[in-house]
Parts: structure tokens; sequence; C-alpha cells
């Protein structure tokens, strides 16, 4: 193991802390606790590739990644920034998203289809129409497509590269078909089930994406 001063460990690990703290909230330890320590059955064992993936502190960089993919959407943004109040409380939103993956990934399966069922309800009343004029539906099953497609390929990227200890070619296809499951649950179209598939979904979604005022 590398060698490093008594300082640059006590730093480190403060980092650490506030940047939980950040993504997770100030109840975010409580909460931890109550998603890992409920006993029951749960949708992903302790071996699957989500959780290596879903554990590691590279989804830090993965989450801001994805909300930033994300947002080239016009759709998807249009629905964020006309309903989710992020440019007021970007870290509430962060949270909140924090919290449905360490449940759906950690959590019992009751606790997982219940927060499913709490987003697919929020989704029924987001709807509106782009600057540009086009309608949006945040429970239109292409639209909630992009978002899992945006969120496994960046995830993914940050895992690969930040993660401590990072998965194979085999193991990230595993990833892709444990994420397509929360995406199928959420009605999200015909999630991809392999990184090949992932790769194919991403180049699929080009032609639609672009900046829109609501992104910058």
């Amino acid at each position: 193991m590398e060698w490093s001063p008594p300082f640059v460990d006590d730093l480190r690990e403060r980092l650490g802390s506030e940047l939980f703290r950040r993504v997770a909230g100030p109840s975010g330890e409580q909460t931890r606790a109550r998603v890992h320590g409920t006993p029951g059955p749960r949708w992903f064992g302790p071996d699957r590739p989500i959780r290596t993936v879903h554990g590691d502190a590279s989804m830090f960089v993965g989450g801001l990644t994805a909300l930033l993919l994300q947002s080239l959407h016009p759709s998807a943004m249009a629905a964020v920034a006309a309903h989710s109040g992020f440019r007021g409380d970007p870290w509430g939103r962060l949270q909140r998203t924090s919290t449905f993956l360490a449940v759906t990934t950690f959590g019992t399966a009751d606790d997982a289809r219940h927060a499913v069922e709490r987003v697919r309800a929020v989704h029924e009343r987001v709807r509106g129409t782009t600057s540009g004029g086009r309608p949006y539906r945040a429970s239109d099953p292409h639209l909630l497509g992009w978002v899992h497609v945006a969120e496994v390929h960046s995830f993914l990227r940050a895992h690969l590269r930040y993660g401590a200890s990072p998965l194979t070619r085999t193991g990230c296809d595993g990833y892709v078909a444990d994420a397509a499951r929360i995406a199928e649950e959420l009605g999200a179209e015909d999630p991809p089930r392999t990184l090949a598939g992932l790769a194919r979904r991403m180049e699929a979604y080009r032609s639609e994406l672009g900046g829109t005022p609501e992104a910058r």
C-alpha cells in the first residue's frame, strides 16, 4: 500500500465525509443504516455487479456526469427545469436520486417497489411543452429510456475510470442487465442488457440531443 502523510489521510477522510453529506443529505447515515439493515429479500444479491458499481465512491463523479448528459435531451431538460426546482435546490435533487438508487440497489424488495411507485406517481404529473414547442411527458417510455441509458453510461464510465475494483467486460454486461430491471420497473422502453446494447442505444438517441436555453 502506498504511504501518505497523516494529514493527507485526514484531509481525504474529511473531504469524503463532506461529499457524502452533500450527496446523501443530512440524514444520509441513518438512511444508509436503514436501507442496509432492514431484513428481507432484495432485488439484487451481494454478488451482483450493480452493488459493486453503486457502492463505489466513483458514483459521485458518475452522478454529476449523468445529470449533465441527461440535460442534452430537450424534453428531459424541459421537464427538469419546469418541475424539479433543481436551480433552487440542486443538491436536494441529487440527494433524492441518491436515495432512490440506494433503496433499489441495496434495500428490500418491498422498499424498492415502494420507491419505484413513488417515482412513477410523480412522473405521471410531469408534462408540458419544450421551448421548441414539442410536448413531453415524464412517463413517456422513450424519454425514460434516455434518462436510464445516460445514467448507466455515466455510472459505468466513472466506475471503470475511478472505481476501486473495476468490473470485467462480463461484469459490465451484468451491470447493464441489473440496471435494466430497475428501468423496466420505472416504465422505460426496452432497456439494453449488454454493454454493446448500451452503446447502440446511446448512438440511437444522438439525433435527438442538443443544447437548449434550459440546459444552459
